[in-house]
């Protein structure tokens, strides 16, 4: 089982944010999991707007390519250009070292907690 990290809060696409100001997103290890070797990335660039439940980028694996959502609304702050540079750290490290992008959030989507999330993508918490 894929593990879901508490603390954090997730979007029904497999998003993740943490509580920090501006929030820091990634993609959860279920969706890393599933995704398999992760090979590209293709991130908003800084001072972009994202809207909530909107596709913001891509993360192409060698199994498939799959739309990146925005779990929230806002302006990007910052890009993770390491997971640009060698994106094999979404699967090393997905909720750590392996985040996307930062958000100066004006709006939330529908975001789960660890647990419901869990419940939904049989992940461990």
């Amino acid at each position: 089982m894929s593990k879901v990290i508490e603390g954090l809060r997730y979007s029904a696409e497999h998003e993740w944010v943490d509580s920090s100001s501006p929030v820091k997103v990634g993609i959860s290890a279920v969706a890393a999991d599933a995704l398999g070797d992760v090979v590209y990335v293709d991130l908003p660039a800084v001072g972009d707007t994202v809207t909530a439940g909107e596709t913001c980028g891509e993360v192409e694996s060698t199994k498939s390519v799959s739309d990146l959502y925005a779990p929230v609304s806002g302006t990007i702050v910052e890009i993770n250009q390491e997971a640009v540079d060698n994106p094999a750290i979404l699967n090393e490290d997905p909720y750590g070292a392996g985040w996307l992008f930062t958000v100066e959030v004006t709006e939330e989507g529908e975001l789960l907690s660890a647990a419901e999330y869990a419940e939904k993508n049989g992940g461990e918490l």
